[in-house]
């Protein structure tokens, strides 16, 4: 009986329900088990992982910011940072209509016909010969407009003013808007010469000489309520060129401020403080400073913003991170202040510790990057500050833009542009080059001491070696600009034999202390000369090796050696 009793109790114990329930109870476990594990490993290797970029994990538009195909050897070498410029693209008819000397006689610019010419043959102007000339006359303009047209061969004329009594009776001062004919950046160009003015003895007019690159300066004065000193084009084109860059404009980069107490009262701010971005290489601070801006217009708040920069050692001399340089040294800040809401940190304070107690100014204070600019909307407060810790990369301001904000915030490129002052110099170093010349970039420095990483690059960079790489690439008796990290020039000195070589520090005068960049820079930093560091020579290197109707670089051209090292290569570069 006992026995009878115990079969069927045992056999209980296996029944078909029973054995599912263990099924789904080891499932679970087994899942549970592994929710654990990978928690762990998780938590290890964010405790431990330290990114070789400071970027860290960037969206797929910072990697398409950072890079480029056209010119990565530059993106990849001096880490000249792209700027709203770069990302527009040059489009003829953005301009209106070029103006070229047919253009000029349709309109009867040209004093050009035979009735008027045979009278004029027939007048005796010999007793006027030293008459002086009225730079104002139309048939002067129009001379000076062909002459111009007639010289510069290069470029497309867009716009000229009216010409300007010059130094003496027998010169005229005129301006200019241009591109050159085969430029691929949206900017205009503004020129002014000096142009000297002759009569003969049967009264014809002619030009004799036109002076160099910013000549006439007494054309470049601006006028009140008008464009500067410009006039509308001959044909009668209306200015289309809004929100293009002028180059060669006058600057007013002065500091914004607040008319009044009651402007300051009403208005509202958004200010980053702290942050991982202080003497990080410029094109870290400027994607992280346009996640401020875009911020800044999605709460509909003026942008308080530290002038100040801290330049990362890389482009200094003294090898060491430098404070007190001013964001006006390298940046358009006239654009961006007509483009945006900013205002200068400094003048803020002031004005916020003389108003506040009185008007009673709130401040909300957010610490925590996870707060979206979405849950910020409702916010009364006078002054939102956004305040960073000490913790990289947590702290680093472009995280507020990252995940969720990412396809909310979007940052307005077309509100920064590279210094006019520094693309003037760009544009200087062009025109003595008649904007008719061709380029190359040459890496060496440290790359070609490496030969384990580089193990071609110093063989491939010889002389002997760019003479047989450029042959077929450039034609003999061509200006040829290098751009190059090589601190010798005359190792360049065997092309001499094929091109007319050209190299930024032959144009030192554009930024020695007679320049006009020194003199404008030194006023901006109350009196202080202004050293033109490694940021600025990069820049203006690549932006003229980017002018060059053929441009050559180390990486995808000169080397079979990788940008970033053995074995680095991609499809694109290699």
């Amino acid at each position: 009986m006992m026995l009878g009793r115990g079969l069927p109790s045992r056999s209980g114990s296996f029944r078909p329900e029973s054995l599912g329930q263990n099924a789904l109870a080891i499932i679970r476990n087994v899942f549970f088990t592994f929710f654990v594990i990978g928690v762990l490993v998780f938590t290890v290797i964010a405790a431990t992982y330290e990114p070789e970029d400071p970027l860290f994990h960037p969206s797929t538009k910072i990697t398409n910011f950072l890079t480029s195909t056209s010119n990565a050897t530059f993106i990849s070498d001096s880490t000249v940072v792209k700027t709203g410029e770069d990302f527009m693209k040059a489009n003829e008819t953005a301009f209106g209509s070029s103006i070229n000397a047919s253009d000029v006689v349709s309109i009867g610019t040209l004093p050009a016909m035979d009735s008027e010419v045979e009278e004029k043959e027939a007048l005796d102007c010999s007793g006027e010969i030293d008459k002086p000339i009225d730079c104002t006359d139309p048939e002067v303009f129009h001379l000076m407009m062909s002459a111009a047209i007639e010289q510069f061969k290069d470029i497309h004329f867009y716009r000229f003013g009216k010409p300007v009594r010059g130094m003496n009776d027998s010169s005229c001062h005129m301006a200019w808007r241009f591109r050159p004919k085969e430029g691929k950046t949206a900017s205009l160009y503004k020129d002014y010469r000096s142009f000297v003015i002759a009569r003969s003895g049967n009264c014809t007019l002619s030009v004799v000489s036109i002076g160099d690159y910013h000549s006439g300066g007494n054309a470049r004065k601006r006028k009140k309520h008008q464009k500067p000193g410009f006039e509308k084009t001959p044909m009668g084109e209306d200015d289309k060129n809004i929100g293009v860059q002028v180059v060669g404009e006058s600057v007013n980069d002065t500091l914004p401020v607040v008319e009044s107490e009651k402007s300051f009262d009403q208005g509202k701010y958004l200010l980053y403080s702290g942050g991982g971005e202080r003497c990080k290489s410029m094109d870290h601070y400027l994607w992280s400073f346009m996640c401020a801006l875009g911020e800044a217009q999605y709460l509909n708040r003026t942008l308080v913003m530290d002038l100040n920069i801290c330049l990362n050692s890389v482009y200094t001399r003294s090898g060491q991170d430098e404070e007190g340089k001013d964001f006006r040294y390298y940046f358009d800040f006239e654009h961006l202040r007509e483009s945006a809401s900013v205002l200068d940190q400094d003048q803020f304070w002031s004005d916020w510790n003389k108003w506040h107690q009185k008007d009673g100014l709130s401040i909300s204070l957010v610490e925590d990057i996870r707060v979206t600019p979405m849950k910020m909307v409702g916010v009364k407060d006078t002054l939102i500050m956004r305040k960073f810790g000490s913790v990289e990369p947590d702290n680093y301001w472009y995280r507020v833009c990252e995940g969720e904000a990412e396809s909310v915030i979007q940052r307005p490129w077309h509100m920064i542009w590279k210094s006019r002052r520094l693309m003037d110099i760009v544009s200087a170093i062009s025109a003595k080059l008649n904007w008719d010349f061709d380029s190359v970039h040459v890496v060496r420095g440290e790359k070609a001491r490496n030969r384990v990483q580089w193990p071609n690059l110093d063989t491939d960079t010889s002389p002997e070696a760019l003479l047989s790489s450029l042959q077929d690439k450039v034609d003999d008796g061509r200006n040829l600009y290098i751009a190059t990290d090589e601190p010798d020039t005359s190792f360049f000195d065997p092309l001499k034999d094929k091109y007319s070589t050209h190299f930024l520090d032959e144009y030192k005068d554009l930024w020695d202390e007679n320049s006009e960049w020194y003199s404008e820079t030194t006023k901006l930093n109350k009196g202080v000369p202004v050293e033109f560091d490694g940021y600025m020579r990069a820049s203006v290197d690549t932006e003229v090796f980017l002018r060059g109707k053929t441009q050559i670089e180390t990486f995808n051209d000169l080397t079979r050696d990788c940008k970033d090292g053995i074995n680095t290569c991609t499809s694109e570069a290699s």
